[in-house]
């Protein structure tokens, strides 16, 4: 069991830093490389840029609950119910 997940690719965990808009302010955010491919797949799939999805799900967010503690968690969670539910296409804008 371990080698499925001690062996993989260390790409995969290095982490990258993205600079971009989210509504107007400049931002940066760091996230794993792993999450940033699944992010740009959601993207891919909405048919928009990634920093246009992220800008997106940021103001649903403060719509939905205030200015979040952690944007970059909730980013993480977001690659897991994209990947929970099948990476069903459509699946991070399907609310509106």
């Amino acid at each position: 069991m371990c080698q499925i997940f001690a062996g993989q690719d260390p790409q995969r965990y290095r982490s990258t830093t993205r600079r971009l808009r989210l509504n107007g302010h400049s931002t940066s955010i760091r996230l794993e490389n792993s999450f940033w491919a699944i992010l740009d797949e959601i993207a891919a799939t909405e048919g928009v840029t990634t920093p246009a999805f992220l800008s997106r799900l940021h103001a649903e967010v403060l719509e939905l609950h205030g200015e979040p503690v952690n944007f970059t968690s909730l980013l993480r969670c977001a690659c897991l119910v994209f990947i929970e539910t099948g990476r069903r296409g459509g699946v991070a804008m399907a609310a509106e």
